[in-house]
C-alpha cells in the first residue's frame, strides 16, 4: 500500500493553525463562564464594638501578633473634624475611610490632617506593633511585644509615609473601631472584591461597660454629642441615652447577622463576649484567630497569661491602657460598684441587648452582689452558626 508522505513544513502548519483555532475558541467560551472568584492576597479584619467594651484589649491580642498591621480606631480622625455632625451622617465617610486604610492607601487622611505629619499624628499610633517595628520604626524586631511609652518615646518622629509601607508589608489588616452602629453600612465592604473582610464583634455586659464608661466621662463627652445628634455639643449621658443607642446597635448587628443574613456574610462573622473571653482567653483567642487564618505563638500565649492574671481591676488613670491586670475581676467589678438603683435604670434601657447577648438580669442588690450568682449564661447554639467552626459550648 502506498504511503503519502506529507512534508513537515506542512504538518507544524496544520498544528499551529489548530492549536490557535483552540486557544480562539476556548478564550470565546471562557468569557461567558463564570469567572471563580480570587480572594485577595491579605486578610481584612474589622474588630467591630463600642466604647469600654474591652475593644482595646482585643485589639491588642491582634496588634501584638507579627502577621497583622493593626490600627485602633482609625476613624477618630472623622469625628473630630466632622464632629457637628451625627453618626448616622458620618457612617460613610468612616466606612471610606476604613476600606482605604484595609487596602494600606493611607492618603486618605489628607482630608483630615492636611500638614506635614509623622506617625505620631495618627490616633493612637503607639499602640500599634506594626508602627513600632520594622519598616515604620527601626527601634523593634517585627516578633517583638512592644509596649506603648517605648515606642512613643523611639519611634514617633519616624515620617507618616511609613505608615503605608509598613502596611503594604504584612498578611493581615486589622482594623478596631467603635463608630459603626449599624451592619448593612459595612455591605459594599462585605461584597467588594478587593478585600477578603471578617467581622469580628465584640459585646460586653452593659452594665459592665457603664461603669467603665463612668471612669471615662469627660473623655467620651464630645462622642456621645454625636451619637445623640447634638450639633457639637458635649453630653455626660447621665440618663443612659448613649447607652441606649450603643445597646440598640449591638441587637441590630447581631439580628442582622444571625437571622435570614446575605449569603456574602457565611464565615464572615464571629460575636465574642468580652466575659467569655477573660474566662477562657487561650481558648476565645484561638478561636478568633482561626476565624482570622492567624496561629497562636509560644511567645503571644505567654504574653496573654501575663497580661490577663495581673493584681486587681486596675486604676481610674488606667482607663484607656492596657495594663496586667485580674481580667476576671474587671469584668465583675460593676457588680460591686454600681447602686442598684443605677442597674434597674441601665437594664431598663438595655433590656434587648442583655436578653440578646446571653446575659442575666437581676431583680434584687442581694443577686448583684453574689457572686456565686452567675450572670453570664451559656452562649447559644445559633449564636455562632455563621463562624467556620462548631461552637465549643
Amino acid at each position: 500500500m502506498a504511503r503519502i508522505r506529507i512534508p513537515s513544513a506542512i504538518v507544524i502548519l496544520f498544528v499551529t493553525v489548530q492549536t490557535g483555532f483552540l486557544l480562539f475558541m476556548y478564550t470565546r467560551y471562557s468569557s461567558f463562564m463564570p469567572q471563580s472568584e480570587e480572594k485577595p492576597s491579605q486578610v481584612h479584619v474589622l474588630i467591630l464594638s463600642s466604647w469600654r467594651s474591652g475593644s482595646s484589649f482585643v485589639g491588642q491580642l491582634f496588634s501584638q501578633h507579627p502577621s497583622v498591621f493593626y490600627l485602633m480606631e482609625p476613624a477618630w480622625h472623622v469625628w473630630v473634624t466632622m464632629y457637628q455632625n451625627s453618626a448616622k451622617v458620618l457612617h460613610m465617610a468612616v466606612r471610606d475611610l476604613v476600606r482605604s486604610v484595609f487596602l494600606c492607601d493611607m492618603s486618605v487622611f489628607d482630608a483630615y490632617m492636611p500638614w506635614k505629619r509623622n506617625l505620631s499624628d495618627l490616633f493612637q499610633w503607639a499602640v500599634s506593633r506594626a508602627l513600632c517595628t520594622a519598616p515604620a520604626c527601626d527601634s523593634f524586631q517585627r516578633t517583638d511585644i512592644t509596649s506603648e511609652m517605648a515606642c512613643k518615646t523611639l519611634c514617633g518622629r519616624y515620617p507618616f509615609s511609613k505608615v503605608e509601607e509598613a502596611c503594604k508589608t504584612y498578611s493581615h489588616v486589622v482594623i478596631k473601631e467603635v463608630r459603626f452602629f449599624d451592619l448593612k453600612v459595612l455591605y459594599p465592604l462585605l461584597t467588594d472584591p478587593s478585600l477578603n473582610l471578617k467581622i469580628i464583634h465584640l459585646v460586653r455586659d452593659p452594665r459592665a461597660v457603664v461603669k467603665s464608661r463612668e471612669q471615662s466621662v469627660k473623655a467620651l463627652a464630645r462622642d456621645n454629642g454625636i451619637v445623640l445628634s447634638t450639633n457639637g455639643t458635649e453630653v455626660e449621658d447621665s440618663k443612659y441615652k448613649v447607652m441606649q443607642e450603643i445597646c440598640r446597635s449591638h441587637v441590630q448587628i447581631y439580628e442582622t447577622a444571625t437571622l435570614k443574613p446575605p449569603n456574602f456574610l457565611k464565615d464572615r462573622y464571629l460575636m465574642i463576649r468580652f466575659e467569655d473571653l477573660v474566662r477562657d482567653p487561650l481558648s476565645e483567642i484561638s478561636e478568633m484567630y482561626k476565624f482570622a487564618d492567624l496561629t497562636l505563638t509560644p511567645t503571644l500565649k505567654s504574653w496573654i497569661y501575663n497580661i490577663t492574671h495581673g493584681e486587681g481591676p486596675g486604676k481610674k488613670k488606667e482607663a484607656f491602657k492596657i495594663t496586667s491586670r485580674d481580667a476576671v475581676s474587671v469584668s465583675q467589678a460593676w457588680r460591686n460598684v454600681l447602686s442598684f438603683q443605677k442597674i434597674k435604670k441601665i437594664q431598663e434601657v438595655c433590656k434587648g441587648a442583655i436578653n440578646m447577648l446571653g446575659y442575666q438580669l437581676v431583680d434584687s442588690e442581694r443577686e448583684q452582689r453574689d457572686l456565686s450568682f452567675d450572670l453570664v449564661l451559656p452562649r447559644r447554639q445559633n449564636q455562632f452558626s455563621w463562624s467556620s467552626f462548631n461552637p465549643k459550648r
